[in-house]
């Protein structure tokens, strides 16, 4: 086994540069624009494969954004993200607060180094400083210290921790390939209005009658209703502070609800098993699907997958509950609320105060085009085994990224040999 030598982050570089930011109010610097442009909020542990925004060449020229290798690792130096880290799998241009490191092959190979960033986010976190925004610098992030044994070594650990994260990938992409598939049913029924008629005909192009709503054109026999006719939506426990406990029943906060619309259960606030009766009403299970009612996360909601243990919501996450067979009717709603004018409805309701927060009976009252229950229930059927291989696979993910978290530290500290 080789030594294992501290280095300076610096060391084992051949380029640590920040980006830059266009001027936003110019259009023609984003209007169009085909080169990725990287914002710290992206940077979240994660691999970058595209970004939010993109500018054009004269944006690029413009400003002090450049071009970032692929992988290359990106850590965040400003705001909440601090500390953060992130590996570019494309080529890449990034804003001011993102400190973008080429790492030297002939020193140390970059997936190595983005696991020790991981492991040691909160000592790097730590360095930050500044007034109500607390900010890293260049320097801190080059000065900051690592350990690495041999190159080849480095490969192995590498290799091993990066085989978790390759199939956490792999079943993110299934995920994303099974939504689109169930999106694009849902809009060929309930916004195409092709949904199989009695003779298992497409309706609309098959003379089905329209008739004229408060949303529009709908079939004939369908209603406009409200959001709280297929479900009921309730705010979780408010649980006091000294209930908090590094270990236990596990709580969903609107931390734990991602951008990606999946749930992260590996970093959860915990309770006591005895607080469960307090709260029975909130413990939740595999297929319930759960809202963030509060901050800037507001409006984005998560599929629960598999769990073996109790699991409970606080009173910034909405619950929706859906009858006696929630999993046969969760298609349909996810779908629904997945519709732009869905979410922008629930996010500009709430809206109107320092914290954005909005109510269960302001998600009850949102209004959507209602079929009848024959083509819900239908609908529901097909998508069944899709939505089972949803909640499977975010098990799954749940399952290899703790085994990673396990792993990590005792790789990166010599302590399990390979």
């Amino acid at each position: 086994m080789s030594e294992w030598k501290k280095l300076r982050l610096g060391d084992v570089c051949t380029r640590v540069t920040s980006g830059g930011t266009p001027k936003s109010t110019v259009r023609e610097y984003y209007d169009g624009g085909s080169i990725p442009w990287l914002n710290t909020k992206e940077v979240d542990f994660n691999r970058i494969n595209s970004t939010e925004k993109y500018i054009t060449q004269k944006g690029l020229d413009s400003s002090a954004a450049k071009w970032i290798d692929a992988d290359s690792i990106i850590v965040a130096m400003y705001g909440a993200t601090a500390g953060k880290s992130a590996v570019t799998k494309i080529p890449l241009t990034t804003n001011q607060a993102c400190c973008n490191l080429t790492i030297d092959k002939n020193k140390a190979d970059y997936r190595f180094i983005y696991y020790s960033l991981y492991l040691n986010y909160t000592n790097l976190a730590s360095l930050a400083n500044g007034g109500a925004q607390q900010n890293l610098n260049s320097n801190h992030i080059k000065d900051f210290e690592i350990a690495l044994p041999s190159l080849p070594e480095q490969t192995r650990i590498a290799e091993i921790l990066g085989a978790l994260d390759d199939k956490i990938e792999l079943n993110n992409r299934i995920n994303k390939n099974l939504e689109e598939q169930a999106q694009a049913l849902f809009k060929r029924w309930f916004v195409d209005f092709e949904f199989p008629n009695e003779e298992g005909k497409p309706y609309k192009s098959n003379g089905g009658e329209m008739v004229d709503s408060a949303l529009g054109e709908i079939p004939e026999g369908w209603t406009v209703g409200k959001l709280g006719d297929y479900c009921k939506v309730k705010s979780g426990y408010a649980f006091k502070s000294s209930w908090w406990k590094n270990d236990g029943v596990k709580v969903v906060k609107i931390k734990n609800i991602e951008s990606s619309n999946t749930l992260n259960l590996n970093d959860c606030s915990c309770v006591s098993e005895d607080k469960i009766d307090f709260a029975k009403d909130f413990l939740v299970k595999d297929g319930d699907l759960l809202i963030a009612m509060t901050g800037a996360t507001i409006g984005k909601f998560a599929i629960v997958p598999m769990t073996h243990k109790p699991l409970l919501v606080n009173q910034r996450v909405g619950k929706f509950f859906l009858g006696d067979n929630p999993k046969e009717s969760l298609p349909f709603l996810y779908c629904v609320l997945k519709k732009d004018e869905v979410i922008n409805e629930i996010i500009n309701r709430g809206q109107g105060s320092a914290q954005p927060n909005i109510s269960p009976s302001d998600i009850g009252t949102i209004e959507i085009v209602y079929p009848t229950n024959n083509i819900i229930c239908l609908f529901n059927e097909k998508l069944l085994a899709i939505f089972k291989l949803l909640i499977d696979n975010n098990y799954q993910n749940q399952t290899l990224a703790q085994l990673r978290d396990i792993l990590l530290p005792k790789l990166m500290s010599n302590q399990l040999k390979i």
